[in-house]
Formats: structure tokens, C-alpha cells, sequence
């Protein structure tokens, strides 16, 4: 970049908030080889089992060979999926095979406890899809046998994994951010949590999400993967929560609230305010930190960093491409800028390829075949999942709660 190019951005940087989007270099990502084709079960073939077959099916040297799970329609639409793949009925029937090197979870949250601890007895590699499980008992029990387990055992907390968060998680950890002054998430889509069937076991099995005994509703199911972007980032964990919710759009009997907000409190005084909704899409998914220096927004597949017009420059801020906010015209900052401008490519740097779940399982794969850690443990999935049962409990009940995270 040219100093005159420089100064083209300081101008524009100075007039007020300026946004820089985080994208990291791709090509800068080891990935780790194989002497031969690692053989890969999928436990669990609902929408999540279905996804994480799809980006499993984009991991070199992965393949997939066998698909479990005891609904029969959903057995079928697995093996539908991977060709050449052997479909089992009962977990125990797989493990029994001794065909497969490492399986991915995706079961109902309420069965992890059983499936999870079924696999790490077995000695396979295991990817455990977050929440942890539906009890702080379960999550205990699921972290103790995780300690002597032989295999790479990950949990599915995508954000850890992600590379823009990674990115921008190096930015929040700098003198970029400064002071943290609050910290705000969301999670709104339009979806009715519903899977249909004429068959009203099916159906009550299908649906187990609406049902408040098996599941603990949207600050369990979605906030738990959202608060553990903000453990991550600050390395510290709220110590107590308030919140409320109900339902506002699905007058269909359900029990489990569409909509739902809650304030989680550190011990330093900060707070996290989150709210999700089944009943409007605007917005979606994000987290926002905010510092006294700039703001930072992540969205999974993007990230920002809104500087403040009085915050110092610094020496990261070399490419310039202007974005605009609403109001605010933003700064984007690209990885490769230079060389995409000089092929006309500048935009199609902004973004991530694949969805956040690609990553959490190449993660996955790249530390079975380094012999590594990944980048979460079941150790702080039990952590981040115990903080969604609390928040869920505090809504459910309408009290401030303390979060005990003692003995996890």
C-alpha cells in the first residue's frame, strides 16, 4: 500500500466510527495428512447430523462409513448421503463392528450423556456436538470419563475453532479494543422449532426441544454456544444471571418459550445482555464486545472491528476498502488485499467459505492426525453448557441465579 493510499484512510478512519472486517488468510492454515483415510461414523442423522455429513464430506482424507440412529426415515436419508456407507440401528451395534476410527455425535441433547460415554469406553476418536447435555450431572459425568478417554476428544463450541473469531479474538486480546465496557449477543430466526409427523411418538420424539423436561429451551440450546465466545475472549465466566421469556408469536400449546432475554453478571461487574426469538429473523446470530477504544461484532461468518474516532492508529491498519453501515462508513480489512485489488477480486475476500461447523471438525481432524489438542475441550463445553442450563433456569423461573461451576 502507498503512503498516499495510507493517508486516504486515516482521513476517512478519523471522521467517526470506522469499521474494519476481520478476515484471516485461509492459506496460512496447516492441515494435517493421513497415511490413510480416516473412517468416520455419524451418530445421529438429524439436521445437524445431516450437516456435519456434508462437511466431513469436504475434510481430504475423511471418509464416512457408517451412519447410526434408530430413527428408521432418518437412518435411510444418511445412507442417502454417503454412498457405500453401512447404516446401524443402535449404537451398540456399531461399536461392536470395530470398523470405525472416530465418530461424530450429533444425538439429542438429553442422550449425549449415554452415547457420549458408550464411545469414549470404545477408544475411538469422538466429536461431541454442544450443548453438552441437558443436566449439570450429565456434564460431570461426560467430562470425567473425557479425562481417561484414549482418543482426541472435541466438543462442538464452533466458535473456538472459527477463523475470524480466532482473528478477532487477537484484536479483543490488544490494545485495540482497550477498556471492555459491555458485552451483547443475539440469536434471532424465524423457525417454528417443529419437525412434522403423523406419528405422535415420532413426533414427540422428533420434537424433544419443545419439551422443557428434555431440553432447555433457547439459553441453553443457542446461548451456550454464544456465551462461550465470551469465555473465551475474556477468560473469565458470569457468576450470576436474571432473565425472562415467553411465548410471543406460536400460539400452538408449546411449553418452551420462542422468546427469551437475560442479563449474565461477572464478578468484575461486567455484563452480557442476550436475547434470541423463533419469531424474527432480524439481526440473526452475533456477538458484540464493547471497549472503550472500539467495538468488535462477530457473525460467524464475518467480524468487524468499529474503531472510535478518538482511538489511536495503529500499525495493523494498512488496507483500505470502504464499507458502509447505515450511517457509518466502514474500513474493511482484507488478508491478500493488495494481490485481489490487482485482480479485481477485492470483495470476495470478505467472508468465510464454509459454515462455522466445517471448521469445528477440521479442527477435530487436524489434532487426531497432529496428536494435538483441539481447540475446545469437554472440559470448558461443560463449562459454557452449565452457564446455558443456569441462564435457562433463571428465565424458566423468573429468579437471579447463582452459577455454580464448581467441580467442572
Amino acid at each position: 500500500m502507498t503512503e498516499l493510499d495510507r493517508r486516504t484512510f486515516l482521513t476517512h478512519a478519523a471522521g467517526g466510527v470506522a469499521a474494519m472486517a476481520l478476515v484471516p488468510d485461509l492459506r496460512a492454515m496447516s492441515r494435517f495428512a493421513f497415511n490413510e483415510s480416516l473412517k468416520v461414523a455419524v451418530v445421529g442423522i438429524g439436521r445437524q447430523g445431516r450437516a456435519i455429513m456434508g462437511e466431513l464430506g469436504n475434510i481430504p482424507d475423511v471418509s464416512v462409513i457408517a451412519v447410526c440412529d434408530s430413527d428408521e426415515r432418518r437412518l435411510k436419508s444418511g445412507l442417502r448421503r454417503s454412498a457405500g456407507a453401512q447404516g446401524y440401528a443402535t449404537l451398540t451395534e456399531l461399536l461392536a463392528s470395530k470398523t470405525v476410527d472416530a465418530i461424530a455425535i450429533a444425538t439429542p441433547t438429553h442422550t449425549h450423556r449415554e452415547v457420549a460415554i458408550q464411545c469414549l469406553k470404545a477408544g475411538v476418536h469422538v466429536y461431541l456436538e454442544c450443548p453438552l447435555a441437558h443436566t449439570r450431572e450429565d456434564c460431570i459425568a461426560i467430562s470425567q470419563a473425557a479425562r481417561t478417554a484414549t482418543g482426541v476428544i472435541a466438543a462442538g463450541l464452533q466458535g473456538r475453532s472459527n477463523p475470524v473469531y480466532s482473528l478477532a479474538r487477537g484484536f479483543f486480546r490488544s490494545d485495540s479494543v482497550r477498556d471492555l465496557i459491555s458485552m451483547r449477543a443475539q440469536n434471532h430466526k424465524k423457525t417454528t422449532w417443529i419437525s412434522p409427523s403423523n406419528d405422535p411418538i415420532r413426533k414427540a420424539a422428533l420434537n424433544w426441544k419443545l419439551d422443557p423436561a428434555r431440553a432447555n429451551g433457547l439459553a441453553g440450546e443457542w446461548g451456550t454456544h454464544q456465551f462461550d465466545v465470551f469465555h473465551w475472549y475474556t477468560g473469565k465466566y458470569p457468576t450470576r444471571v436474571v432473565g425472562n421469556g415467553g411465548v410471543r408469536f406460536y400460539e400452538d400449546g408449546r411449553k418452551v418459550h420462542d422468546t427469551i432475554s437475560c442479563t449474565l453478571m461477572f464478578e468484575d461487574g461486567a455484563t452480557l445482555a442476550y436475547d434470541a426469538t423463533l419469531a424474527n429473523s432480524y439481526g440473526g446470530k452475533h456477538e458484540v464486545f464493547y471497549g472503550s477504544n472500539a467495538a468488535i461484532k462477530l457473525g460467524w461468518s464475518h467480524g468487524w472491528l468499529f474503531k472510535e474516532s478518538d482511538a489511536p492508529t495503529q500499525g495493523w491498519e494498512v488496507y483500505a476498502n470502504r464499507q458502509q453501515f447505515h450511517n457509518d462508513e466502514g474500513i474493511t480489512l482484507i488478508a491478500g488485499a493488495t494481490k485481489l485489488a490487482e485482480q479485481g477480486k477485492l470483495k470476495e475476500g470478505i467472508g468465510l467459505p464454509h459454515p462455522a461447523v466445517y471448521y469445528s471438525l477440521e479442527n477435530w481432524i487436524n489434532a487426531i492426525a497432529s496428536g494435538t489438542d483441539p481447540a475446545c475441550s469437554i472440559d470448558e463445553a461443560a463449562r459454557a453448557t452449565v452457564v446455558g442450563i443456569t441462564a435457562n433456569d433463571a428465565i424458566v423461573s423468573g429468579k437471579m441465579l447463582d452459577i455454580d461451576l464448581s467441580g467442572l
